[in-house]
C-alpha cells in the first residue's frame, strides 16, 4: 500500500522581514537585513546591543475584528505566544479549511516553542516587597507571604510553552492530535516531523505546524549574553551574522513565527486548495560528538524516504547561524553527503536566530524558491570558512532547477532534523 502523500497548502510568517510571506520573500531576494539595533528595551548594559525584532508587530492589529475571544486573551500572552498566534491567523486566512468543512477531531495542532522568559513587570513588584536590605537580597519567606500576592494570578498560562498550541487549538476548534515540541532550534523542524507521521498513520486530515519564539526581552537577552557566543559587531548589525564565513563570530538574539498548512494530498485535492510543496521524506537523530556523522546518516535517512537522488537535490537550507564550532559541525555532515556539488544556503545573516522558529522560516524560503524559480543567496558569507566543507550559494538569486530541497534544524547540543520537500508539478 502507498503511503499517504503530506503537502504544504498555506503559511503564514511574523519575521524581522517582513509581516506576511510576500514581504518576507521580497527582502530576502533583495539580499536585506532584518538585523538592527534593539529598539524594544535599551540594550546598552549588554556586550551584543543588535538583534532581529519583528518590526512593528501588533497583534491587536494583525488578529480580526471577528475573532473577538482571541484578541480579549492577548492581554493573556507573552509575545512569543501572540507571534504564534498571529501566525497561525495569517495562515488559515492563507487557505486553511473553513469552518464546518473539516471534522475538528481530524484537525491537529504541532508547534514548536520552548519556556517563555517572562516579562520584568509580572515579577518585579513581588520582588522589590520580598527585597529587603542594602544592597536587597530577596527574603523567601517574604516572597512567600507578601511577594506571590503581587504576582498575577494568570502569570505561568502567559510563559507555558504549549500555550501557543493551546489558543490555536482553541481559536479553531482544533480537537485532533496537538502537542508541543521544546527541543529548542530543532524545535519547529519536529513538530512538522511529528504532524507528517500522525498524517502518514492517518489520524487527521489536516495540521497547522507552527514554531514561535521571541529572545527579544531584558531577561533572555542578558541570559543568552551569558552564556551563547554572540556577535558583538554593534556597530555593522547587518554584517553581524556571517554564516560559513571564516570571519564568522556568534550569531544574534532574534525572534519570529512561522505556520504551515500541512496536510493529506486527497483532502487537500477534495477541498480545492493551492499546493505549495510536498514534505517527502523526514528523519531525526542526535549527533552527540558533533562530528557530523551522525547528521550525514540523518540527512541520508530523509532522503531514502523521501526517494530523492543527490543529483536531483537542488539546495540544502542549512540552520547555520555563525557560530564557529557549529557551522563546521553542520558542514561537515552537509559535506560528507553532498560534497560541493549541492547549493547550501543559510538565511540567519537576514534575519537573526529567531530559536524553536527559525527551521520553518527557513523551510518556508524553500517552499517560496520552489513557486517563483529563484533560490536567493547567503548573506554575509564573502570567504567561505575552508573547515565548513560545502558550496555555500552567496550574491545574487540562481534558478531553482531541480525537483528536491533539503531543510536541516540542529541545537547546540547535537540534536538534529531533517525534512525533505518537493516541487508541486502542475497536473
Amino acid at each position: 500500500m502507498s503511503k499517504r502523500r503530506a503537502v504544504i497548502s498555506g503559511m503564514g510568517l511574523l519575521t524581522p522581514l517582513g509581516l506576511d510571506p510576500s514581504s518576507f520573500w521580497e527582502r530576502l531576494v533583495a539580499g536585506a537585513s532584518g538585523v538592527r539595533r534593539l529598539s524594544l528595551f535599551d540594550p546598552t548594559a549588554l556586550s551584543s546591543q543588535i538583534a532581529g525584532e519583528v518590526p512593528g508587530f501588533d497583534a491587536k492589529k494583525l488578529l480580526p475584528v471577528e475573532m473577538k475571544d482571541a484578541r480579549k486573551s492577548l492581554n493573556k500572552m507573552a509575545r512569543t505566544i501572540q507571534l504564534g498566534v498571529c501566525a497561525a491567523q495569517q495562515c488559515m486566512a492563507a487557505g486553511g479549511p473553513a469552518k464546518g468543512t473539516i471534522d475538528p477531531f481530524r484537525f491537529g495542532i504541532e508547534f514548536g516553542c520552548v519556556m517563555v522568559a517572562t516579562e520584568i513587570d509580572d515579577l518585579c513588584k513581588g520582588g522589590q516587597v520580598s527585597s529587603p536590605g542594602d544592597p536587597p537580597q530577596v527574603d523567601l519567606p517574604m516572597w512567600g507571604r507578601e511577594g506571590l500576592k503581587n504576582v498575577p494570578p494568570l502569570w505561568m498560562l502567559k510563559y507555558l510553552p504549549n500555550m501557543p498550541a493551546c489558543h490555536v487549538s482553541i481559536n479553531y476548534d482544533a480537537q485532533g492530535p496537538n502537542n508541543t515540541i521544546t527541543t529548542t532550534d530543532a524545535a519547529g523542524l519536529l513538530a512538522l516531523g511529528e504532524a507528517y507521521r500522525l498524517l502518514q498513520r492517518d489520524s487527521a486530515d489536516y495540521f497547522l505546524v507552527g514554531g514561535c519564539d521571541s529572545k527579544v526581552n531584558p531577561v533572555s537577552a542578558s541570559r543568552f549574553g551569558s552564556f551563547a557566543v554572540l556577535s558583538t559587531k554593534n556597530d555593522v548589525p547587518d554584517e553581524a551574522v556571517r554564516p560559513f564565513d571564516r570571519d564568522r563570530s556568534g550569531t544574534v538574539i532574534g525572534e519570529g513565527a512561522a505556520v504551515l498548512g500541512l496536510e493529506w494530498l486527497d483532502f487537500a485535492k477534495r477541498r480545492g486548495a493551492t499546493l505549495q510543496a510536498e514534505l517527502v521524506g523526514f528523519a531525526s537523530g542526535f549527533d552527540r560528538g558533533r562530528s557530523g556523522k551522525v547528521l550525514a546518516r540523518v540527512i541520508r535517512n530523509a532522503l531514502d524516504e523521501a526517494g530523492a537522488s543527490i543529483d536531483d537535490v537542488d539546495h540544502v537550507n542549512a540552520a547555520a547561524d555563525g557560530s564557529r564550532e557549529i557551522d563546521a559541525w553542520e558542514a561537515r555532515g552537509i559535506g560528507e553527503v553532498f560534497g560541493k556539488d549541492v547549493p547550501v544556503v543559510a538565511y540567519k545573516g537576514h534575519y537573526g536566530h529567531a530559536g524553536a522558529a527559525s527551521p520553518l522560516i527557513e523551510l518556508a524560503a524553500s517552499v517560496l524558491a520552489f513557486q517563483h524559480g529563484v533560490l536567493p543567496g547567503t548573506r554575509n558569507c564573502p570567504h567561505p570558512d575552508p573547515a565548513c566543507p560545502v558550496h555555500v550559494h552567496a550574491g545574487v538569486p540562481r534558478a531553482v532547477t531541480k525537483p528536491y530541497a533539503v531543510k536541516i534544524a540542529r541545537t547546540d547540543r547535537g540534536q538534529c532534523a531533517v525534512a525533505v520537500i518537493a516541487r508541486v508539478a502542475p497536473e
